[in-house]
């Protein structure tokens, strides 16, 4: 299971460290670890008023303790480098999906992933264009290939 990284914290933490390999268009950044906890405790009551005893929950989807990924991932994509949201949506779904076609080969932690450079628009002037995917995943799993390698 590939788990998400949300707090900005974990960014800046990740993000901080150098690139693990690089493309024309990509970085890759990766930090052994876990992400930080909620700052807010968790909620223990269902929050409604009740005399009898509270039925149990079963744990929360985002509680980090309950989830067994080993990987977690960010992606950041932005505007200024894609202009268009449905290339940005395409771009991270493309990083998603490597990473997880990779996952076996990398070592666990917090991961990013960084779109660098904007892709040509003369090149891809449709905003998701299978083309436009095909590049980008062939970059990413070139990236990945090199990020997998052991660190020297």
């Amino acid at each position: 299971m590939i788990g998400r990284i949300v707090a900005s914290v974990d960014f800046e933490r990740v993000l901080g460290t150098p690139a693990r390999a690089r493309s024309t268009h990509f970085a890759v950044h990766h930090l052994a670890g876990r992400p930080t906890p909620p700052a807010r405790p968790k909620r223990t009551g269902s929050g409604e008023l009740s005399t009898g005893e509270a039925p149990e929950r079963a744990a929360a989807v985002d509680d980090l303790s309950a989830t067994a990924a080993d990987h977690w991932l960010g992606a950041v994509v932005p505007k200024r480098h894609a202009r268009r949201s449905v290339t940005r949506t395409l771009l991270k779904r493309q990083i998603r999906r490597h990473l997880a076609a990779h996952r076996a080969a990398l070592p666990p932690g917090l991961w990013v992933v960084r779109l660098r450079a904007p892709f040509d628009r003369a090149e891809f002037p449709s905003a998701a264009s299978a083309a436009l995917g095909q590049a980008a995943g062939a970059e990413l799993d070139a990236v990945f290939g090199r990020a997998a390698q052991p660190r020297r």
